[in-house]
């Protein structure tokens, strides 16, 4: 039988959302932000277990005021977040019980769909190493070290990559242990298994599928989820 975790990071401080509360547990629709996300893995039939990273000094809040209070059964443990985002990581993937697919997403991404998780888990299972996104609306220019620009990318070969990124166990868990050996510091898991020539595959995820970092995402997400229901199959 095969099996599939979840692994949601909430370890961050969200400096740029300009709040003393972790943006995690700030409030979408009078629940945490954190809830939504956890809930759209936790409905998913397809999402075996689900290994939350917190703060040190917020996981008896996150355990009492989320986990607890909204009966989220398929945490399967609340693990403490390290330094930095890969550390996180690393922590959840020492925590997982033996499995197959490994889905690692951002606790401020509450907007996962089923069709995204789904497509996740199929496309790991297919190439090994996937990651949601979706394609530049804008032109992305290169900035020099003086602020002018010096390349023009074309728009048709730009990825705005989101989460969930998705892989098989052995080949993340044995990329980052790789990855710690090197110290060197990574801005997602999808580089950090590029890094050892392993393709990733990059498949559609959603333009509402946003990550919650500013003030003015909250006002976004909240039209998000007040008009949920006319983006079926989206949102």
């Amino acid at each position: 039988m095969r099996k599939n975790t979840a692994i949601i990071l909430a370890a961050g401080q969200g400096k740029r959302m300009g709040s003393n509360v972790n943006k995690q547990f700030l409030t979408l629709a009078e629940k945490p932000v954190l809830y939504h996300t956890i809930k759209a893995f936790s409905d998913n039939k397809n999402i075996d277990d689900i290994i939350v990273l917190c703060a040190e000094d917020e996981m008896e809040y996150c355990k009492k005021n989320i986990i607890e209070k909204y009966d989220l059964k398929k945490v399967r443990a609340l693990v403490k977040g390290g330094k930095e985002r890969q550390d996180s990581v690393y922590n959840g993937l020492k925590a997982i019980e033996p499995c197959d697919i490994v889905l690692i997403h951002d606790g401020a991404r509450p907007f996962v769909t089923e069709n995204i998780i789904n497509d996740g888990i199929k496309n790991a299972e297919k190439y090994g190493a996937c990651t949601c996104g979706v394609k530049s609306k804008d032109t992305i220019k290169i900035k020099d070290k003086e602020g002018f620009a010096k390349e023009t990318l074309n728009r048709e070969d730009t990825f705005i990559v989101q989460t969930p990124q998705c892989f098989k166990y052995d080949i993340i868990l044995f990329c980052h242990e790789k990855l710690r050996k090197t110290k060197e510091q990574v801005t997602d898991d999808a580089m950090i298994v590029e890094k050892f020539d392993r393709k990733v595959y990059l498949y559609e995820g959603s333009y509402l599928n946003i990550k919650l970092t500013t003030p003015e995402d909250m006002i976004i997400g909240e039209n998000i989820l007040k008009n949920k229901y006319k983006y079926v199959g989206n949102i």
